[in-house]
């Protein structure tokens, strides 16, 4: 893995990449529009000639390496620049290259870099960097120096997201979290779904049927449907943490206590129900019976013990409620946060790409909970806000994973931003529950890239290829077509969703060495795809 000396990196085309279209070709980088069942007029020398799938659905084949031209149908230029150095900036830059674009590639370029890259009239620039805050800023400084370029950036703040898209023309905001979320919850729903989404009607699953790739509707199964609602029943008045038992236990108690002196009064003395409910209360509150019962000393201990016990009552209920007042609250005793029992979901990493899958899952009407190990992650505040029970825990402890009734579940998604972190959750599981249905994310691995070796241990889906799918669709766009809408990751490939094509195979580079940028940058600072902590 070559590492330059600079930040300013140019890709040429491979060699045996063609360098323009035949005349009356169009750009659309793989994806252009030609007859079904004709060969690529592009296709290199010496090869067979690769066929267009036909209308019916047909298989999508690979694109072949150096097959895409590097220039536009009148000569215009089709050069990318791309910023960043993460594990999506380079597997995108690879991609480029592979696919015969002229790629410059910035890691962190100051004024001078950017003026220089584009002074050139780039047909495209990807900003992929690690936080938002800079990934706005490089998206202001390319429309200052461009201001007709198209711009794809990575961010995760929704705020954010609608004001590049308020404020700068021909610029989509991209987050690797809301693209991979529908799929990761097609996962955990059915083995057999590859994505499910909202589409504002309805659940839509998109299956594959033969070699296409197909939308349904869908819904849970009736027995899926009541094992969630039990589930959910069951979790009401169960603490899962010290303070809420606390504070159970004490509200419980006095509780008790009172019920009982009252039914004492009335049955008993036969005294009417708001005179008993009076003298109870006097009990509980430690002030002792309303008033003597000559005859009955049976009644006044039982009330002095009653008023001893109160005591302690009373002080778990204080702990309790300070606990939980000074806490962070992140799971209820009574009401919609409460933990499901049965028949949720367990998302263990509630970073960008863990909140979304969440946020999905409940939209779908499937109960989750969401494991978290850093008491300060940012994202505990908005999941509290989107009343999603969180527990803090690590996810790889097999007594926390029990405890949260894994054998009950109907998946495990661990999608934390470290794959070993992933791995060792999923290990986990397998450990406490081996029937378990396992969802990994991975791909963002400086060591080992190839994420299929990980399907022993459950479905796994490749990020940052799913990413760089999504990304380079955008980015080599024909300028007069409609951009992808979407993309569906499967084991293998991912499909990008192209208006009046539908799903539609997007092969990328399989390494993340492109040969500018190398992985210490990121591990420096950077780390993963932008988006998807």
């Amino acid at each position: 893995m070559a590492t330059p000396p600079s930040a300013r990196q140019t890709r040429t085309a491979p060699p045996h990449a063609v360098p323009a279209t035949p005349p009356g070709a169009d750009d659309d980088s793989g994806s252009a529009d030609a007859t079904a069942g004709e060969p690529r007029a592009d296709a290199p020398a010496g090869e067979p000639p690769e066929r267009v799938p036909g209308p019916e659905g047909t298989a999508v084949g690979a694109e072949e390496p150096g097959a895409i031209p590097a220039t536009g149908p009148a000569g215009q230029d089709t050069a990318m620049v791309v910023i960043g150095a993460t594990t999506l900036a380079r597997r995108v830059c690879a991609s480029l290259g592979e696919s015969g674009h002229r790629v410059e590639h910035l890691a962190a370029p100051d004024d001078h870099d950017l003026r220089r890259a584009l002074a050139a009239g780039p047909a495209g620039v990807a900003v992929l960097v690690g936080d938002d805050l800079s990934a706005l800023r490089y998206a202001l400084a390319v429309r200052h120096v461009r201001d007709s370029v198209r711009i794809v950036v990575t961010v995760f703040d929704r705020t954010v997201a609608q004001q590049l898209r308020l404020l700068l023309r021909d610029c989509v905001p991209v987050s690797p979290a809301d693209l991979l979320a529908p799929t990761l919850a097609g996962l955990c729903v059915d083995p057999d779904v590859l994505a499910v989404r909202d589409d504002g009607h309805g659940a839509v699953a998109v299956r594959r049927d033969g070699a296409r790739l197909v939308e349904t509707p869908w819904r849970a199964s009736t027995g899926a449907r009541r094992r969630a609602l039990l589930g959910r029943l069951r979790g009401q008045l169960q603490p899962h943490d010290a303070d809420a038992r606390l504070l159970l236990i004490g509200l419980l108690g006095i509780v008790a206590v009172l019920a009982l002196d009252w039914l004492w009064l009335v049955a008993v003395f036969h005294r009417p129900a708001s005179t008993a409910f009076l003298e109870a209360a006097r009990v509980v509150a430690g002030v002792g019976p309303a008033a003597p019962h000559p005859g009955h000393p049976g009644y006044e201990v039982v009330s002095a013990v009653a008023m001893l016990v109160t005591v302690g009552f009373t002080a778990l209920l204080t702990a309790g409620i300070v606990d939980r007042l000074i806490g962070p609250r992140l799971v209820g005793v009574l009401g919609p946060r409460v933990l499901p029992r049965a028949g949720h979901v367990i998302v263990v990493g509630l970073g960008q790409v863990g909140l979304r899958l969440c946020q999905t899952l409940r939209q779908l009407g499937v109960p989750v909970i969401g494991v978290e190990r850093e008491p300060a992650a940012p994202n505990l505040r908005l999941a509290r806000s989107m009343g999603i029970p969180v527990v803090l825990a690590h996810g790889e402890d097999r007594a926390v994973l029990a405890r949260l009734g894994l054998g009950r579940a109907r998946a495990l998604a661990a999608v934390g931003s470290h794959e070993l972190d992933n791995i060792a959750v999923a290990v986990a599981a397998h450990g406490v529950a081996p029937d378990v249905r396992v969802v990994l994310r991975a791909g963002e691995d400086e060591a080992i890239a190839e994420t299929r070796s990980l399907l022993p241990l459950g479905l796994t889906r490749d990020i940052t290829r799913t990413s760089a799918a999504y990304v380079t669709a955008h980015l080599t766009a024909r300028p007069a077509g409609a951009p992808p809408r979407r993309v569906v990751a499967d084991t293998d490939c991912d499909h990008v969703d192209l208006p009046g094509r539908g799903l539609v195979a997007r092969p990328v580079a399989a390494r993340d060495d492109c040969g500018h940028v190398s992985g210490g940058h990121e591990r420096e600072g950077v780390r993963g795809t932008p988006g998807a902590r």
